[in-house]
């Protein structure tokens, strides 16, 4: 099993024996991204896999290095996909704090759904129990998405809509032949999703001017 962690960096999961344990390390294989935007992010690209098997571990290391078992040795097709002893000593370094970041970002996430719990027609990110959610983004839900979008970009304030087109409806997934209201939920959402403003450092009053913004764009 492949595991997709690449925006869950330091995000856990409660186990059946109550140990809390993190993302990355459920499957035989864990994929974490480091776009800079990420919780985790380099100056450049760049990410990393994560796995508990050896022979899975060697292979990957053959891989990323041309398929090399030596300089002048090729095992199988590989690709040069290392990542660059610069980027490794910026994430070694924003790697101590991580954690803290994530607190901070919880933080932020506690606010917002506190003051959109004043508004009608947004819904609010869900967190599963047993779940710790680290918030690489803040997306809400409402139906007058394009309102609200334009309200905070005539604002000055930076949202995303994120991910507009769903899978099946992409055309390098045409030949799946699905058609407009085959998957009628990622439709709706794909209409409805924004993401908020979220990074460690945003605060309290940052947040209120953003959800007040929304507010009067939804009420008006």
């Amino acid at each position: 099993m492949i595991e997709d962690a690449a925006q869950a960096h330091g995000a856990t999961i409660k186990m059946d024996d109550g140990r809390w344990k993190p993302v990355g390390a459920l499957g035989d294989v864990g994929c974490f991204s480091f776009y800079p935007s990420k919780n985790l992010g380099a100056f450049g690209d760049g990410g990393i896999i994560t796995t508990n098997s050896q022979e899975t571990y060697k292979k990957l290391l053959m891989l990323r290095d041309y398929g090399r078992i030596s300089r002048y040795e090729h095992e199988i097709i590989g690709y040069n996909c290392r990542l660059d002893t610069l980027q490794a000593a910026i994430l070694r370094e924003k790697l101590k704090n991580l954690s803290r970041w994530n607190k901070m970002r919880q933080q932020a996430a506690k606010i917002y759904n506190a003051e959109f719990k004043k508004i009608k027609d947004v819904v609010t990110p869900y967190v599963a129990p047993g779940v710790e959610h680290v918030y690489h983004v803040y997306a809400i839900r409402t139906k007058k998405r394009d309102r609200v979008f334009e309200a905070l970009k005539d604002k000055g304030v930076s949202a995303i809509i994120h991910y507009p087109i769903p899978l099946h409806l992409q055309k390098a997934y045409a030949h799946l032949k699905y058609r407009k209201g085959s998957i009628p939920v990622a439709e709706k959402i794909a209409q409805e999703i924004i993401s908020l403003p979220m990074f460690p450092h945003l605060n309290e009053k940052q947040i209120k001017y953003i959800v007040k913004i929304i507010k009067d764009c939804l009420t008006r």
